[in-house]
């Protein structure tokens, strides 16, 4: 990505993020529809879009080469977000509707629990495979530190490496 992103210095003039803004938005907001079935969510994506770039440290006037192909892989990332949000969302309504209506948490308390599947979700992300399986192996499986070492093929020690770092991202989710 950074690729793309030139010095102000280059033979090319800065744009403003208003301007990049004005000049690509409403392209992005069809190649997003064209993505998606949902027009309110193509908007969400597209504005979302310029927003990631309004966070990028740095100037507010950039130069860019390729100014759509570094939208689009911008773009590109937060659709993947997105349908791995949907897909999160869907498996939790699917396991709710096999629950018994008095056993069916309330309105709010769903709310609840799909935010803090988001975060755990985020949080798995942010750790290596082997960190993420052997955490998972541990807690959703139940296997002990030497089952683990086994099926990663590594030491104990390594396993409980693997766990203190999983547990410190857990602390970090709940901060």
């Amino acid at each position: 990505m950074t690729s793309a992103v030139s010095p102000a210095a280059d033979s090319q003039s800065p744009t403003s993020l208003s301007q990049l803004y004005g000049q690509h938005h409403p392209w992005l907001l069809r190649w997003l529809r064209g993505k998606l079935s949902c027009t309110d969510h193509a908007a969400d994506l597209a504005q979302d879009t310029f927003v990631k770039l309004l966070a990028t440290p740095g100037e507010r006037a950039v130069t860019l080469r390729e100014p759509r192909a570094y939208l689009t892989t911008v773009a590109r990332r937060l659709l993947i977000d997105h349908y791995r949000r949907q897909s999160l969302e869907q498996a939790w309504l699917a396991t709710l509707a096999q629950l018994p209506a008095p056993t069916a948490p309330s309105a709010e308390d769903r709310l609840l629990i799909l935010e803090t599947l988001h975060r755990i979700d985020a949080m798995l992300d942010g750790l290596g495979a082997k960190v993420r399986t052997a955490f998972l192996l541990s807690q959703l499986e139940g296997l002990t530190y030497a089952d683990i070492a086994a099926r990663l093929h590594v030491s104990e020690r390594t396993v409980k490496r693997y766990m203190v770092q999983a547990f410190e991202r857990c602390i970090l989710l709940l901060a």
